[in-house]
């Protein structure tokens, strides 16, 4: 199989077999014929991807340190691996060449958190008095707007109460919330990560916010009933649009700490961490697949704890770094 056979095969085995989105399938395509490149330029050219061996994978991996971090490195590392398990399984290559090479070691970002009063400001800023700018908006305008402010104080309120990731907030669709069947509102979470599912309760204030939106949503029609969180136009929001929303309710509010749709999860985990729950519970909140993907949040309330020690505790400055 020559390269051309084996990239449009790998293409479709990821879009069709793997189901996975076009956005990877154009990054695990880049990533493969990244390799082809270095390849044919060293060799030049003419052998097929099936007769690499780790040294070619090896010695184009080094060529990237210059320019991309561990990070990326991993990534396309990852990317390779799947590209030559693909073609063992199908019976044009001996072996997965990429397995034997050793990726970078990645130094994990910490989650970022906002502490809890900062959360509340940025979560209730969108029902919070009106700015300057919508009172000089038609009366129509600022109906419109006055909805929109529901919808956000709804979903920030959903990201914080129930640690969404943003492509599974916007995911949702109205009847994915049940008030009734555990006697309380909860979220069946079924566009989540990896493809599975998982149902979180919200508490009150998240229920308060979504009743009211779900109350207005109506009158911004659109062409997809269905969906929970839509734009000005009735259609659904897109992750890049929460994004902005996020940006300007945490300048609105005057939070000083960065915040995205992300921070919100993280301060979820967070705050139910530093309020005794267990990691075992907080992993099924989160839907992650391993404990070690919610450990890192023992790290991040430690890191809180210290801070706060540090600037209440009359001899912690003194006793730190002394004998």
């Amino acid at each position: 199989m020559d390269w051309d056979a084996a990239l449009a095969g790998f293409r479709e085995h990821l879009a069709v077999e793997r189901a996975r989105s076009p956005r990877t399938v154009a990054a695990y395509l880049a990533d493969v014929t990244a390799l082809r490149a270095t390849v044919e330029a060293k060799r030049g050219g003419g052998r097929p991807p099936g007769r690499l061996d780790a040294m070619d994978v090896r010695g184009h991996l080094a060529a990237l340190f210059d320019v991309n971090d561990a990070a990326s490195i991993a990534r396309k590392l990852s990317s390779l691996r799947a590209f030559f398990r693909f073609l063992e399984k199908r019976g044009e290559s001996s072996g997965n060449p990429a397995k034997a090479v050793r990726g970078p070691k990645r130094r994990r970002p910490l989650p970022r958190a906002l502490d809890v009063d900062d959360t509340f400001r940025l979560v209730e800023a969108p029902t919070a008095a009106p700015t300057r700018a919508a009172r000089t908006l038609s009366a129509t305008e600022q109906d419109r707007a006055a909805i929109l402010r529901l919808r956000d104080r709804a979903l920030f309120e959903v990201i914080y109460g129930a640690g969404l990731r943003v492509s599974e907030a916007v995911g949702l669709d109205v009847d994915d919330l049940d008030p009734e069947r555990y006697g309380a509102l909860v979220v069946h979470v079924r566009h989540a990560k990896g493809g599975k599912s998982r149902i979180v309760p919200l508490g009150a204030k998240a229920a308060e916010a979504v009743a009211a939106w779900r109350q207005a949503r109506p009158a911004l029609g659109g062409p997809d009933p269905r969906a929970l969180f839509v734009n000005a136009g009735g259609t659904r929001l897109t992750a890049r649009s929460v994004q902005r929303q996020v940006r300007r309710w945490t300048v609105a509010s005057g939070v000083t700490q960065p915040a995205t749709p992300h921070a919100l999860r993280h301060s979820f985990a967070t705050h139910l961490l530093d309020g005794g729950v267990d990691l075992r519970s907080i992993q099924e909140l989160l839907g992650h697949a391993s404990l070690s993907s919610t450990q890192v949040y023992t790290k991040v309330s430690l890191d809180h704890l210290m801070s706060v020690y540090d600037g209440a505790h009359p001899r912690a400055k003194r006793s730190r770094g002394t004998p």
